[in-house]
């Protein structure tokens, strides 16, 4: 079983069954059919380039970030007691998906698709 915690401000339209099922696919696809969660984070620009700044020293906004519990994304984490991996964060920037979304003529659907995956392929330690 895949849990998929999703969070997101209500100003900002996602399709949570989409994501769900977006990344229940794309872990099974990658060999993960055991206990696992993956938290999937809609966020603003201004808390996405905080959050760049805190973690990755870069004073700017980003699409996508993801934030592993394996420490370096190569080695996943299992908690013993429960034995449920736990991949870690996945935190997409909504305006940045519109804006990439028009330049790339792309629905925002796509766009927000593409970088769950370019963030999941990240926890995995898959760099893109």
């Amino acid at each position: 079983m895949i849990n998929v915690f999703i969070k997101s401000e209500s100003h900002y339209k996602i399709d949570r069954k989409r994501i769900k099922a977006l990344v229940e696919k794309s872990l099974q696809e990658r060999g993960i059919r055991n206990r696992a969660e993956v938290s999937i984070s809609v966020i603003g620009d201004r808390l996405m380039r905080n959050l760049n700044k805190k973690y990755r020293g870069l004073d700017q906004t980003a699409s996508v970030l993801s934030f592993s519990l394996a420490g370096g994304g190569s080695v996943p984490f299992i908690d013993p007691p429960d034995n449920i991996l736990r991949l870690g964060d996945v935190v997409v920037s909504y305006p940045q998906v519109i804006e990439a979304a028009y330049q790339e003529n792309k629905l925002v659907d796509d766009k927000i698709d593409e970088l769950i995956i370019h963030g999941l392929s990240n926890l995995l330690g898959n760099q893109q």
